[in-house]
């Protein structure tokens, strides 16, 4: 697989249908624009004004001219509609056996839920085999885009979205949102890991196979591991990283690095002890209790997140408190 002067490489079932059919209406496009300023410059140097030359008569209508351009387009037309309309058809039809993940959007990340349980802050596909997404968005308008794959569509707050695709391929591939959804939104892009089914096999990068990769992230804490080390891994999984930093500087929510322990104002003018329970409520229920100077964005991990990787995400802070 190439990329084109257009396009990436094409590495979905739908990508060809989509490239072929914007390569049509683009060529179109250029054969007539190149027709039409011929003709006008034409005119222009036939028909300009001379010196004591008598300009010719405007002449009358002409029948099969006016007929020729008004039913060629029509039909082009209808030529595209028809092509757009059945690869439209084709890609809100997903089988049966698609392989469902369920997405959600929030300011400014994206969350992967497998049937396993597993999360991940990736998407991990495997190639060769449908795959349906069903996406619902925690906060504001946000919009999945895949170039590689040729797919685009809208996740909505208070409302399930969805749309389906075959990865043909394994390697990886830059997923965006594609609609703006904040101060932020030019971050919010992950990875799509598109991985072999052959358990014999990694790809050029080395990643395992799918049912590997999935035994893995179903449970991020790791036996032998520090807990604080599981921890970390989940904030990133979860996207507690994109709104607070661990290096004590600011970003859209307070940085996690030493705050253990602290003293922290509220809006409501409360001051609480960032501590288990004040970690615990807030990682559930955040708006109940926001630091002074800044806003209520973070949503809730409420039936997303286990006690287990709470108490992990809790070593983590006190870990950076060190």
């Amino acid at each position: 697989m190439q990329d084109s002067f257009f396009f990436p490489a094409q590495n979905s079932t739908f990508a060809p249908t989509v490239d072929a059919l914007y390569y049509f209406i683009f060529w179109i496009s250029v054969f007539f624009l190149t027709l039409i300023t011929a003709l006008m410059v034409f005119f222009v140097v036939k028909y300009r004004r001379i010196d004591g030359v008598e300009p010719p008569e405007s002449p009358g209508h002409n029948t099969l001219l006016e007929l020729s351009w008004s039913i060629l387009p029509a039909f082009i037309v209808l030529i595209i509609f028809g092509w757009g309309f059945a690869g439209y058809v084709d890609m809100r039809s997903p089988p049966d056996e698609a392989y469902e993940i369920n997405v959600t959007a929030s300011m400014w990340s994206w969350q992967f839920r497998y049937p396993t349980g597993a999360i991940s802050k990736e998407l991990h596909l495997p190639a060769g085999k449908p795959v349906k997404l069903i996406m619902q968005s925690k906060d504001v308008l946000h919009s999945l885009f895949v170039p590689a794959f040729r797919v685009k569509q809208d996740v909505v707050p208070g409302r399930y979205t969805g749309l389906w695709f075959e990865a043909l391929e394994p390697g990886t591939f830059t997923l965006f949102c594609a609609e703006y959804c904040g101060q932020q939104h030019s971050d919010m892009h992950t990875t799509v890991v598109i991985h072999n089914t052959d358990p014999s096999k990694t790809d050029l990068n080395n990643h395992p196979n799918f049912d590997t990769w999935l035994d893995d992230a179903s449970d991020p804490i790791k036996d032998g591991e520090p807990l604080h080390e599981s921890g970390k891994r989940i904030t990133e999984i979860l996207g507690c990283v994109q709104c607070h930093s661990n290096d004590g500087s600011k970003k859209v929510g307070p940085t996690f690095k030493g705050s253990f322990g602290t003293t922290r104002k509220l809006q409501s003018g409360k001051t609480v002890t960032v501590d288990e329970n004040y970690i615990r409520q807030s990682i559930l229920d955040p708006n109940s209790q926001v630091a002074q100077g800044f806003d209520p964005k973070m949503p809730s991990f409420k039936g997303t997140i286990k006690d287990e990787w709470i108490d992990a995400v809790i070593a983590y802070f006190k870990h950076l408190k060190k």
